[in-house]
């Protein structure tokens, strides 16, 4: 079978510019639509209860909101399934240019929503809807994002250069709550409740236009283009992957949800947990998790990168087991007096979550064949998504109870983790040289690449 060559950390034919630009793409289009799915998160845990959910009970309405929470990931596999399919057919950039202005313009107009007190029970319905659009977006994105930079980069290095979009999340989220410890911090409790609240989602469709230029500018990948030369696209990606690749399917949801759920419980129920139980200000919080986020930045790819040099699912597992046990000591090592304590504990947490996350992207893609790699990829990320973290926050909250126990809910969240690890044990490590040959033999039948 016919070999390419990589040189310079990318694939032959493949100019440092796109190189560049790819991970650019990759990384500002995940970043600003986690900025968007992450101002709901936040603003779920502090203001959204109060003004769509009006109830005597807080708790009650804390139930309510983060079940409007859970929408956005119950919507991801409708998502994942359409644009995963057109993602394999049409292009990696087409599609991630339609998933940023979807979930953009549905937050755009979550800030313009009238609340419970103007239009009553239309208000929550309006924000489900418009919380199910953001949902579909993200779900058609991550498979996508990951594939962009991933495919133009040396697929040697494919841990490294598909965590781009693994960075996303966390500097989506450190946006987030930048802007919301921000607002907290120079506005009253009446302002934020009234108006405040309204401009972090307001700005998003600015941002959101910065990420569709830079997409607009860049090719698609090699590995799509050599699928178009060999015509080696399904016309089924979806029923092909349930009836041919189920196993690697299964190894890929269940390799996402500790993960998934150990990230909601540092970025979201801490929030609540901060705020209600250990009497903490929304700005001490908000700025705990904004440290936690940034530590991300660097770790994630850092993550990314050993898992090119180390097995990938063994650092995978040493991950998935430090977060387990994290998800208990976190709590005891927090006290209300020691700001201090509170920030390293959320700093822990987010290099256990990278560690697990950094080599994550690269792991779900190589358990599929690059013909099915979009579609495969989507499905495995929004299905766990439902299974994990869509019901993560509501999960806390349930099993937390009035009370805010912490143990049971570390105790769900080393259940996933569990799951994790069985999701890597099923999964395969692959060869970077399947894409190079598959590169290969299809420059070999025509001149197209």
């Amino acid at each position: 079978m016919p070999s390419t060559e990589t040189t310079a950390g990318k694939v032959d034919g493949v100019s440092r510019g796109d190189l560049y630009k790819a991970f650019a793409a990759s990384l500002s289009g995940t970043s600003l639509e986690w900025y968007d799915f992450a101002i709901y998160s936040a603003a779920s845990a502090l203001v959204l209860g109060q003004l769509f959910f009006p109830s005597s009970d807080p708790y009650t309405a804390r139930i309510a909101a983060f079940s409007t929470y859970a929408v956005g990931y119950i919507s991801r596999p409708v998502g994942g399934v359409f644009f995963g399919r057109l993602g394999d057919k049409i292009g990696r950039k087409k599609v991630l240019v339609y998933t940023l202005l979807l979930i953009g313009c549905a937050t755009f107009l979550i800030g313009l929503l009238p609340t419970y007190a103007s239009i009553g029970i239309a208000a929550p319905i309006l924000l489900v809807t418009l919380r199910f659009v953001q949902g579909v977006g993200v779900g058609g994105e991550w498979g996508g994002a990951v594939l962009l930079s991933s495919e133009f980069g040396d697929p040697r290095r494919r841990g490294f250069w598909a965590s781009a979009a693994q960075v996303g999340p966390p500097l989506g989220n450190l946006l987030a709550n930048g802007v919301l410890a921000l607002l907290t911090a120079v506005l009253t409790n009446q302002q934020f409740l009234s108006w405040g609240w309204r401009l972090a989602f307001l700005i998003s469709l600015v941002l959101v236009g910065f990420g569709v230029w830079i997409r607009l500018k860049l090719e698609d990948t090699p590995i799509f283009h050599a699928l178009q030369e060999v015509g080696d696209r399904s016309e089924k990606p979806v029923g092909e992957i349930l009836r041919t690749q189920r196993p690697q399917l299964l190894s890929a949801v269940f390799s996402r949800l500790g993960p998934d759920v150990f990230y909601a419980l540092y970025t979201v129920f801490i929030l609540t947990y901060g705020v209600q139980k250990m009497g903490l200000e929304k700005s001490t919080v908000l700025s705990a998790v904004l440290i936690g986020s940034a530590s991300q930045v660097l770790t994630i790819p850092l993550s990314g990168w050993a898992s090119d040099f180390v097995n990938r699912r063994l650092l995978y597992a040493v991950g998935a087991v430090g977060a387990a046990v994290w998800s208990y000591v976190m709590f005891v090592v927090m006290t209300p007096t020691s700001f201090f304590s509170i920030a390293v504990s959320m700093v822990v947490a987010g290099t256990f979550h990278s560690v697990m996350y950094g080599p994550q992207a690269a792991f779900v893609i190589e358990q599929f064949h690059p013909r099915l790699r979009y579609t495969g990829a989507s499905l495995a990320y929004t299905f766990a998504g439902v299974l994990g973290g869509a019901i993560a926050p509501l999960m806390f909250t349930v099993v937390a109870g009035d009370s805010l126990n912490f143990v049971p809910v570390a105790t769900y969240v080393t259940g996933a983790c569990v799951c994790t690890l069985i999701g890597l044990y099923l999964g395969r490590n692959a060869s970077a040289q399947e894409d190079l040959d598959y590169i290969a033999e299809a420059r070999s039948t025509g001149p197209h690449l």
